[in-house]
């Protein structure tokens, strides 16, 4: 079963007051995303932000996992090919992640367990964010032998933080909820068993509230972001840089906008998938799968 993404109103007042949940679905792999969920994803918020009816969306994992990362066990049919791991990441992954992020809906995420890679991006594309305190965090996909896009990089260090991020993808780091809490990741985060009526209460909160002004926020505050995340990465070498537009940004948005760019700058001369016939790749996943240690 590839898994599915189950869209579906709350229950109760809350389900009637506008707020309907979104559930990431992969029995027996920890809600791990499929091609198949990435495509779902993209077209249940391509259909979310034309409704009127809705107020509020709550992310979720079914079960005890938020979301454990990609589904490696497909990645061998595709990853080691340039052009289809290109379509991969700027197609399926990023259309799910660009579709969340253009939803002028507001989306809180509830966070039970593990928010590993892909679980990480796409609670990267919601507005609040609030996590069981047994939540954990990471990407540590330097263990299966590969980067994370280019785009992907940046939205997860404009949300975590551009010193987590490169803990996380530099280090294989993981962390706690009341760790990314402070860092600034949650906006809260309450015991396991209370975690659902927390994340319940605030999307009803959110939902009693005048739905145009929060469309309207949203719509300010992504005109905001937009300048953070970078186009599409251009595969061809070029022959030299263009000069890139100076940002005038505040001082806390400096390291973050430094790193976007810089980003943009090595795409522009290198193709971030050139890596997918690479030893340490093969090496990476196929020691994954086979459950041993990768010898890099």
């Amino acid at each position: 079963m590839p898994g599915e993404v189950v869209v579906a109103p709350a229950a109760g007042q809350a389900g009637a007051a506008g707020v309907v949940r979104v559930v990431l679905r992969h029995p027996g792999r920890l809600n791990a995303m499929s091609r198949a969920m990435w495509r779902e994803l993209r077209a249940v918020f391509d259909d979310l932000q034309r409704r009127t009816d809705v107020r509020c969306v709550m992310v979720e994992g079914d079960g005890d996992a938020f979301c454990a990362g990609g589904d490696i066990s497909e990645y061998p049919d595709f990853r080691f090919d340039a052009e289809r791991l290109r379509d991969f990441h700027e197609g399926d992954v990023w259309g799910g992640l660009s579709a969340m992020l253009a939803c002028d809906v507001p989306i809180v995420a509830r966070i039970a367990g593990a928010c590993m890679g892909a679980g990480v991006e796409i609670a990267a594309c919601c507005d609040l964010r609030i996590a069981a305190d047994t939540a954990r965090f990471g990407a540590p996909i330097a263990r299966l032998g590969f980067p994370m896009a280019p785009r992907e990089a940046a939205l997860v260090a404009g949300a975590v933080g551009v010193v987590t991020a490169r803990q996380m993808l530099l280090e294989a780091a993981t962390f706690g909820a009341a760790d990314m809490l402070q860092r600034g990741f949650l906006s809260r985060v309450a015991p396991a068993d209370e975690l659902e009526r927390e994340a319940l209460a605030s999307a009803s909160r959110i939902a009693a509230l005048a739905p145009g002004a929060a469309r309207m926020n949203k719509q300010t505050l992504r005109a905001w972001q937009s300048s953070h995340l970078q186009p599409p990465p251009q595969p061809q070498l070029q022959p030299q840089l263009q000069p890139q537009p100076h940002l005038h940004l505040p001082p806390a948005q400096s390291e973050a906008a430094a790193f976007h760019h810089t980003a943009a700058d090595h795409c522009a001369v290198t193709d971030p998938y050139a890596y997918a016939d690479s030893a340490e790749h093969r090496e990476g996943i196929s020691a994954f799968l086979a459950k041993r240690p990768p010898v890099f």
